[in-house]
């Protein structure tokens, strides 16, 4: 007679699927957290360069202005009548464009304003 071995055979249970399945589901939820952290980052540091670069053109234009009315006009003012114009570079992509009427004892800002350089397509 043969004798009937009683072979062993490992059974996953449900238990152990629920587990890995979890596993996986933190890991992707992990690695997509942080792919939104790194984009979040780049449009942070993004937003801070260009704030930078506007009020570093808006302070070149305060002090343009400042010599405008001392009485200095600076190279690359424009000036007709009592309306003194010029620009600023914010970026390659972007001015600061003032625009300027000295009516007597005051200054009337009629332009400040930043301005697209770039061709629209």
């Amino acid at each position: 007679m043969k004798r009937k071995e009683n072979i062993f055979v490992p059974t996953i249970g449900g238990t152990s699927l629920l587990v890995m399945f979890a596993v996986l589901c933190l890991t992707v939820f992990a690695l997509l957290t942080l792919g939104t952290v790194q984009a979040d980052r780049r449009i942070s540091n993004a937003s801070l360069k260009a704030s930078m670069d506007y009020y570093a053109a808006d302070v070149r234009a305060e002090t343009i202005f400042a010599q405008i009315r001392q009485g200095d006009i600076p190279e690359g003012v424009k000036v007709e009548n009592d309306t003194y114009a010029y620009s600023c570079p914010i970026s390659d992509r972007q001015v600061l464009m003032v625009q300027l009427r000295n009516e007597g004892t005051s200054w009337k800002v009629l332009q400040w304003q930043a301005v697209s350089i770039v061709e629209w397509e």
